[in-house]
């Protein structure tokens, strides 16, 4: 069991830090621009949040609030839910959206808003999906530290996805700001 923990753990800690990592990207875009940034550059920096995230967080990662086999049937559901979400949302964007090529460098990369399929219900789709893991590992687990790595990424998630909302209607302008009134960003309309 004490396995598993840590591999929730792990598992938190990355999609924990993808709001942060997003965040010194989307509010500072024309600075990674004008360094003609690539991933390489940029990537490397998310690796060092999951450090700096790990030692702040390695003296509790094993206290749980509880320990109950039962908690995996909606952490499962969860978890699967996250990865379902993940293929519908990969559907329609290319490898290039998904790791933010098109923001670093637009002159290299198709710029295209994707209003299509799951993004028809949600605008973040990715966030959800990585929302309904970090619930799934921390119902699971009980663990303490993953209530609080999912605190924090619902709190970073909201100033990223502000930030990257600005960026969008900078990119796209009426046609995003359209979308935006019309699809939720987080919890979908069914």
């Amino acid at each position: 069991m004490r396995a598993l923990y840590t591999v929730a753990w792990m598992i938190a800690i990355v999609y924990a830090t993808i709001p942060s990592y997003w965040l010194l990207v989307h509010p500072r875009i024309e600075f990674w621009r004008a360094r003609k940034a690539r991933l390489l550059m940029v990537g490397p920096l998310w690796i060092a949040l999951w450090l700096v995230v790990a030692a702040i967080t390695w003296p509790w990662r094993t206290l749980a609030l509880y320990r109950a086999p039962w908690t995996w049937i909606p952490a499962a559901a969860l978890i699967l839910t996250g990865f379902w979400i993940y293929t519908l949302a990969r559907r329609d964007f290319t490898t290039d959206q998904v790791l933010g090529r098109s923001e670093l460098q637009p002159d290299r990369h198709e710029q295209s808003l994707n209003t299509s399929g799951i993004r028809a219900r949600v605008r973040h789709p990715y966030y959800l999906g990585h929302l309904c893991e970090l619930l799934g590992w921390t119902l699971g687990t009980g663990l303490v530290v993953l209530c609080a790595l999912t605190a924090f990424a619902v709190i970073s998630g909201a100033f990223m996805i502000a930030a990257e909302e600005r960026e969008m209607e900078a990119r796209f302008g009426d046609r995003y700001s359209h979308y935006k009134t019309r699809v939720p960003a987080i919890l979908p309309r069914f």
